[in-house]
This record gives C-alpha cells, sequence and structure tokens, in this order.
C-alpha cells in the first residue's frame, strides 16, 4: 500500500517591530524550537484568517495583514510529505498578554535578526530565516495576488 502524498499547506505571519521580529518559542518532539507564529490553515477559512488566528493563538497578538511575502516549499528530510507555507507580513496590532497561548507554545518573544542567526540551530526550519532575510530586502506582493473562491452550499 502507498502512502499518499500531501502537502501540509501552512501559513506564518512575519511582524517586524522596531528591528524585532515576532517569534514564538515552542516545543517540538520535546525540543524547544523558534518559529514565526505559523500553523496548519483549516477548512472554512481564507488563508488572511488563518494566519491572523494563528498568531492569536500562538504569541497573543492581534495582526493586520499587509503585504503576501511569499510562499515557501520545505521537505524535511524525517517526514514524507513537505511544508508550503504562505508568508504574510503583518502589523502588529493589540496585545492580549492575558490570553493563554496554545499548547506547546512556551513564550511569544521579540528577537533581531542577528539574535536569530545565532539561535539558529533552535529554529523550527530553514524557511524562519529565509522569511527574515526576504522581508529586509523588501519583498512583497499584493494581497490581491490570493485568489479564494468557494462555491456556495445548499
Amino acid at each position: 500500500m502507498s502512502v499518499e502524498w500531501q502537502p501540509h499547506v501552512v501559513v506564518a505571519s512575519i511582524v517586524e517591530r522596531e528591528g524585532r521580529y515576532l517569534i514564538v518559542e515552542e516545543m517540538i518532539a520535546g525540543e524547544r524550537r523558534l518559529n514565526q507564529p505559523a500553523g496548519h490553515w483549516e477548512r472554512g477559512e481564507t488563508l488572511l484568517e488563518a494566519v491572523c488566528r494563528e498568531t492569536l493563538e500562538e504569541s497573543a497578538w492581534d495582526i493586520e495583514p499587509r503585504s503576501l511575502l511569499g510562499i515557501y516549499i520545505w521537505q524535511p528530510a524525517s517526514l514524507p510529505y513537505p511544508f508550503v507555507r504562505f508568508a504574510f507580513v503583518a502589523d502588529a496590532v493589540h496585545h492580549h498578554p492575558d490570553r493563554k497561548l496554545d499548547d506547546g507554545i512556551l513564550r511569544a518573544l521579540w528577537l533581531t535578526p542577528e539574535e536569530l542567526r545565532a539561535r539558529e540551530p533552535e529554529l523550527r526550519s530553514p524557511s524562519v530565516l529565509q522569511c527574515i532575510d526576504d522581508h529586509r530586502a523588501g519583498r512583497s506582493y499584493p494581497l490581491s495576488m490570493i485568489q479564494q473562491r468557494s462555491e456556495p452550499t445548499t
């Protein structure tokens, strides 16, 4: 029996404030990892709704997406499927300091690109630094590039 190949679609927010980026510290398979607020796109959501929800759940920050940074595909050697990451540049709008974070999320923090590079072995994927580098290089695509349509339900 063959395993069906099915990429995992995820969203991530790239939020920069005064030279620091919003990062979450999380436990993955018993190890501390650093990532942008990110997670799986769920049924019934638009990609923009998903990135706002994931960022709030993981960092306690409401965000406002401004642009699409890029689409990143990563195939971990340890998994039979790739991740397709839609990364969005967003503004931090409002913090909810008393909000409980998702299970596995230890904390949200603001790190400079240099601080992230110094902790590169802790990064969840190579997409973390690639997104920071692309943001710093000015990469940006209009949100209108994403055309999401659904058939009406009856």
